[in-house]
């Protein structure tokens, strides 16, 4: 029985080694693509700030109301939902599907239609679909490689929806990347256009808008959400390898532990077994005297 038991233990060690190595290669990974994440969120981050300023001038100076704030059709709301790919972050896709089912029966008690949904991420894709929920868009390939040109394509059908009254809101749901160690879950209405009135407001300036105050404002509000999932995608991205690395950083610390563990144990039931024979040897002296 020893014996088994020692084996077995030895076993488990190997076993846990191995498990070991691997979520520990794993944490250096994500690491190093969370380094390139961030550094193209925050590029991202700024250049929708720029955006968003010239959208708030725009409303100011030219007096000009959020014409798609008026669309009152009352249809359906479209959510982008933004989860991973593949498993091993926690539950960094969890919160946002949690998320998503609760804002869609907030809004089955205001009896609205049914809501549509653009799925980025296989996890979302493939929880949703099984539940018989319908997906106008998906996005299944890895988000930090994404390209502008690629999401413009994927807003193309929400956008054209919104604009022919078949949707009256676009709600962006994502994990934000808050540090290294935290994201928080953001629901974020993209459209209709929330203008930031609490906000300080800068000096008016007075700017004439060619060909009208409503064609640029047309043509930037499409731009405005364009770069807003761009900059969702790539958040996420960023936070998906930033939660990844703390879930392998907490495996390999408790593979290490119970490597520990599991030494401790063989080394007692070793030392039990040696002990054991000692003690049989010795009594087979006294025996032959």
């Amino acid at each position: 029985m020893p014996q088994n038991s020692i084996r077995g233990i030895k076993r488990r060690i190997k076993s846990v080694k191995s498990i070991e190595h691997i979520t520990n290669a794993m944490k250096l990974v994500s690491s190093a693509k969370l380094r390139k994440a961030k550094n193209a969120y925050e590029k991202t981050n700024k250049y929708l700030a720029v955006i968003t300023q010239e959208i708030e001038e725009i409303l100011k100076n030219a007096d000009l109301k959020n014409i798609k704030s008026n669309n009152d059709t009352q249809a359906r709301t479209c959510y982008i939902a933004i989860t991973s790919n593949g498993g091993l972050c926690g539950s960094f896709s969890t919160n946002i599907i949690k998320k998503v089912l609760y804002e869609m029966n907030e809004e089955k008690s205001q009896e609205r239609q049914t809501a549509l949904l653009v799925a980025i991420g296989n996890k979302g894709r493939e929880y949703f679909i099984k539940r018989g929920y319908e997906i106008i868009q998906d996005y299944l390939y890895p988000p930090e490689s994404i390209t502008f040109e690629e999401v413009q394509e994927l807003c193309v059908s929400f956008l054209k929806m919104y604009n022919e009254g078949k949707i009256d809101k676009i709600v962006l749901i994502y994990n934000a990347f808050i540090d290294s160690l935290m994201q928080k879950v953001i629901v974020k209405t993209l459209l209709p256009y929330e203008s930031k009135s609490g906000e300080d407001i800068k000096t008016k300036k007075y700017i004439e808008y060619e060909p009208s105050d409503s064609a640029v404002f047309d043509y930037i509000i499409p731009k405005y959400a364009e770069v807003a999932v761009y900059k969702a995608i790539v958040e996420s991205a960023t936070c998906e390898h930033a939660a990844r690395r703390i879930a392998m950083e907490n495996a390999t610390d408790n593979a290490l532990e119970m490597i520990d563990e599991l030494s401790l144990e063989f080394n007692t039931i070793r030392q039990a077994a040696i002990t054991n024979e000692i003690s049989e040897i010795v009594r087979g002296a006294e025996a032959l005297k």
